[in-house]
This record gives C-alpha cells, structure tokens and sequence, in this order.
C-alpha cells in the first residue's frame, strides 16, 4: 500500500473508448478525478481506470450515468 493512501472509487473499463468518454464525461462534470493506469491491484480490458476520491462517489455514478458510459466495475481502494 502507497504512503498516505487515501480511499478512492476506481472505475475500470472493458474498452478505451469507454474509458476516454469517462475522461470528457469527468471534465463536463467537474469531477476532482482523472483517467490513469489501471492499479495493479485490478484487471480491466483496456488498462485505463478512473480515479475519483471516494467522498465523491455519488457525482461519479452521476456523471457516468448521464453520459451512458459502460463501466466494467466500480471498486473501493486506498491509492
């Protein structure tokens, strides 16, 4: 675990497409979050997650929500 992990919500996704509608979805939303590698704690298909502080969890779901982005999993992790 990195030092001074904090709680996050990673969204992973089956394809980059999904992931880089995630990032424009995220930037329109105003979400603090961004597109970055997948933790090596995870797998997903296209190696790209989202990474959102877990405080804001619920914009997140919002945000992917309205923009109809297919997420693979939305996971709780310390990063």
């Amino acid at each position: 675990m990195a030092r001074n992990a904090k709680p996050h919500v990673v969204a992973t996704f089956h394809t980059t497409t999904a992931a880089l509608a995630m990032q424009d979805a995220g930037k329109r939303a105003g979400l603090r979050g961004r597109l970055a590698p997948i933790p090596r704690q995870l797998s997903a298909g296209c190696g790209f997650a989202w990474r959102e502080p877990a405080d804001n969890e619920a914009a997140l779901r919002a945000a992917i929500e309205h923009a109809g982005i297919e997420v693979e999993a939305l996971v709780a992790l310390d990063l």
